[in-house]
């Protein structure tokens, strides 16, 4: 079973430090939801049926690059 695990997502001034856990709630299997410590950024990820990662919900402003940043730390964690 996947377990919640610390990430940290590049930000535009600092490092956003927050849990990625494993949701069921966007119909996929692999989903993942990132919810910063600070609450101040939320964003899910799903990998499709290609195996590409995209953004299914999340908060704004939003940097089109932290969909591979995560992917990235869900990956090395399984």
């Amino acid at each position: 079973m996947k377990q919640p695990f610390n990430a940290v997502l590049t930000g535009t001034d600092n490092a956003i430090d927050g849990i990625a856990k494993p949701t069921s709630a966007y119909g996929s299997a692999d989903t993942w939801q990132f919810d910063a410590i600070d609450d101040s950024l939320q964003l899910v990820i799903s990998r499709n049926h290609d195996g590409v990662w995209h953004r299914v919900a999340g908060s704004e402003p939003y940097l089109s690059g932290w969909t591979d940043e995560l992917a990235e730390q869900v990956i090395k964690q399984y």
